[in-house]
């Protein structure tokens, strides 16, 4: 029984699966099962594409704000360390670089 899983591909399971839902829903409630699950993924969609844009119209003002002459080393360290840079050799003005190039890039 396993090996029959094994064999089956993507298209098989996509007939398996028609076939299936003809069978449980009937002919005549298919096109409405069909639409709905259309609007269904219509609003997922709708709903992730406005997720995008929010993310990056917020990532967008992180993006141009400019780092503070008013933090700390340790603030700009760590500031550095969350975005991956190694900060171990550096001067706080090469910190405050590296992060503005990190963020631009």
């Amino acid at each position: 029984m396993d090996s029959f899983f094994l064999i089956v591909g993507g298209m098989e399971w996509i007939w398996i699966i028609l076939i299936a839902s003809v069978l449980l829903v009937g002919t005549d409630k298919l096109p409405e099962l069909a639409r709905s699950l259309g609007k269904a993924m219509g609003e997922f969609q709708k709903g992730k594409r406005e997720l995008e844009d929010e993310i990056n119209s917020s990532y967008k003002g992180f993006k141009t704000t400019s780092v503070s002459k008013s933090l700390t080393k340790l603030e700009l360290q760590k500031s550095a360390s969350a975005l991956g840079i190694d900060v171990t050799t550096k001067t706080e003005d090469e910190i405050r670089e590296a992060i503005k190039r990190k963020l631009n890039s």
